[in-house]
């Protein structure tokens, strides 16, 4: 299944790389926050980059939730290097794509650069400013990095570095007067206030850029999905209305609606899938967010009583190591409990995409729609249990 955001992909394309006067914000920056599952990535890999790459520009793409163990600013420079390391190979893809689009001449010999492709990121190396800036007067066109996840970026000092050294770049190359393209910056997020982060708080590289809501999949989406099953459910093919209030119930993510229409699939003839399809999409949603809960209960007493620590004070309160905390843990799982232990599980919770560093000593929730999943079991459970003291830490 193949649904298309073109229209969409080309607003964005032609607003980030011709920018009414209303829309120069965006070479400050642009931040798109949105749920995880929600189609980001697809839509940046099968819509927004080619529709950037169609009006000319040249597109560097990095995943940071691919190696989330990884260092994000190794990440980015590795993409950056690969990226002009295509340039610099004759017939490259990339080059044949610059070519259809631009009158660069550069697709027989490819890009020639006065520095080695091995400093670009390295101590001491060839500044991320002056790799664009050549990258930018050879081929006279704009270039868009795209950051997706880029919420990893925060927490450390490498990523913290990487930034700025981003943001030195467009200011390096935007200001100029005469500048023969422009350097965009586009980064994605699951987390909504962690993304938000990275462009409001006043110490952060890019405070002042521009961000928005990523635009989840709407009705057109749903009508696309239900013309093509159609056919498979008959007269079980629920209304256009309720698929997409079923939708949002499980989040607007798309493999989650793919599964309640296989349920409805089962239902015996006659039944109404217009009843029953919001019973299915509660289930449903609820059952897309117990997969991560369990795996948080899989590793124990402790990290269930870390997680909900750091959901209830919030990633941003430095608090999961003080003695205080320590002595919440040990009361709730019934013995002692150090700080090698809880950094252990906080680690092994990192690990497995379930929480994120903030910064030194702080961690924060992956995924808010997980965080909210697990509070609201914790309230449920204190409310099931009338006179007995918040699980796991919880607040009312």
């Amino acid at each position: 299944m193949t649904f298309r955001r073109t229209v969409l992909a080309q607003e964005m394309a032609k607003q980030l790389l011709q920018p009414s006067f209303l829309d120069t914000s965006l070479r400050s920056g642009l931040f798109l926050s949105g749920q995880r599952r929600v189609g980001k990535t697809t839509f940046l890999a099968t819509d927004l980059i080619p529709a950037l790459e169609a009006l000319g520009a040249i597109v560097i793409y990095v995943d940071l939730w691919s190696q989330p163990q990884a260092n994000p600013a190794d990440l980015v420079h590795g993409a950056i290097r690969k990226s002009l390391e295509e340039l610099q190979t004759p017939g490259s893809g990339i080059l044949q794509k610059l070519r259809r689009v631009s009158s660069v001449e550069a697709g027989v010999a490819g890009f020639k650069f006065g520095f080695k492709l091995a400093d670009v990121g390295k101590e001491g190396g060839v500044s991320l400013a002056h790799v664009f800036t050549e990258l930018v007067d050879q081929a006279k066109t704009n270039v868009v990095l795209i950051v997706d996840e880029v919420q990893h970026a925060l927490g450390s000092a490498e990523g913290d570095n990487m930034l700025h050294a981003l943001k030195a770049t467009r200011d390096a190359i935007n200001t100029r007067p005469a500048t023969s393209g422009y350097f965009l910056f586009v980064g994605t997020g699951s987390h909504r206030a962690r993304v938000q982060e990275l462009s409001l708080k006043g110490n952060q590289a890019f405070n002042g850029a521009v961000t928005h809501e990523f635009p989840v999949l709407g009705r057109d989406f749903i009508e696309y999905v239900l013309e093509q099953v159609g056919p498979l459910l008959g007269g079980k093919t629920p209304s256009v209305t309720v698929t997409q209030e079923a939708f949002k119930t499980m989040g607007s993510r798309p493999e989650e609606l793919m599964k309640a229409l296989n349920v409805l699939r089962s239902l015996p003839e006659g039944a109404n899938p217009d009843e029953h399809l919001p019973t299915i999409a509660q289930a449903l949603g609820a059952a897309a967010a117990d997969v991560e809960l369990q795996k948080i209960e899989a590793l124990g007493p402790l990290a269930e009583a870390v997680f909900s620590r750091i959901c209830n004070i919030g990633g941003n309160v430095k608090g999961g190591f003080t003695a205080d905390a320590l002595k919440e843990y040990s009361a709730q799982i019934g013995r002692e409990v150090t700080a090698q232990e809880v950094q252990g599980v906080i680690g092994l919770m990192t690990a497995a995409n379930l929480l994120m560093r903030v910064s030194h000593g702080r961690y924060g929730v992956t995924d808010s729609f997980v965080e909210k999943a697990w509070v609201t079991r914790l309230q449920t459970d204190s409310l099931l249990r009338p006179g007995a003291p918040p699980d796991n830490g919880a607040t009312s």
